[in-house]
């Protein structure tokens, strides 16, 4: 472990992960305010992976074009976080409130200092892992499946894009509504992509990243490495996400069960009825 951490640039990059689960801990007591591992979240990938490729004098271009893609991915997510007030003061996720409440005091520090803050922030190192199975077999020449990984990525990319101005698009109309004193007849959105799932972002969101685990498999030749771990734990976060998210949306709007109903969870497919 110690000459991984010492002598390799994504090892380097474990010593960054340990500050930013402590720095995020403290800024979370010091503040009251639990984003600050969302406010990482979009930047994190891209210092990890422009550091890899970096660390070899940006030479190997299988490692450039994954650093290229995944600042595409941070730069995407964190304009889109940033427009919904996510990095001004009190822009905290609705989430973490209902959790609180939920917990309580001593139950939700205690889930902070676990998983809020370290666990989320080695996840965020984890699931860039794959650009160090590349970084292992550097100057090894691009094949048919880092084509393919790129053709992947791009289209998951558009497709969280489209997702996200979709979803702000009606939420800007419904605040607008709600401010003129207007009839809110749709208080979910369910048209656009969310008609084939009721996460489209968060399938292409998980998608890019094995996408991203595609180019190790291309780099290696080999299915299977360590660096799949942190992209298991990913979708499983994901999935517990999802489940409580949809939670809090059954207990505010009645109708979202038909939804739940009709529409497929993560993976688009044709709506029932």
């Amino acid at each position: 472990m110690d000459a991984f951490i010492n002598t390799t640039p994504f090892g380097h990059m474990f010593q960054l992960c340990l500050v930013s689960m402590a720095l995020t801990w403290l800024l979370s007591v010091i503040t009251r305010e639990y984003s600050w591992v969302d406010r990482w979240w979009s930047i994190g990938p891209a210092i990890y992976a422009i550091y890899v490729a970096w660390f070899d004098g940006f030479a190997d271009l299988r490692l450039n074009i994954m650093a290229f893609l995944v600042t595409a991915w941070a730069v995407r997510l964190t304009f889109n976080f940033a427009r919904k007030g996510g990095y001004a003061p009190g822009g905290e996720d609705y989430r973490w409130a209902v959790l609180r409440e939920r917990l309580g005091p001593v139950g939700f520090q205690a889930l902070n200092i676990t998983f809020v803050s370290p666990f989320q922030c080695w996840l965020i190192w984890a699931f860039t892992a794959p650009v160090h199975t590349a970084w292992e077999h550097r100057g090894s020449e691009l094949v048919a499946l880092d084509f393919v990984a790129i053709a992947l990525f791009v289209l998951l990319w558009l497709g969280e894009t489209i997702a996200d101005e979709q979803m702000w698009a009606f939420q800007e109309d419904k605040r607008r509504r709600k401010e003129a004193g207007e009839e809110v007849t749709q208080p979910f959105f369910r048209g656009g992509l969310y008609r084939f799932s009721r996460h489209p972002n968060y399938f292409c969101e998980i998608g890019q990243w094995w996408v991203l685990y595609i180019f190790a498999i291309g780099a290696s030749g080999e299915f299977l490495h360590w660096t799949i771990g942190g992209l298991i734990a990913l979708t499983i976060l994901f999935d517990g996400s999802v489940r409580f998210g949809e939670s809090i949306s059954s207990s505010k709007y009645p109708a979202y069960a038909d939804y739940q109903k009709q529409v497929s969870r993560i993976i688009p497919w044709f709506p029932k009825g």
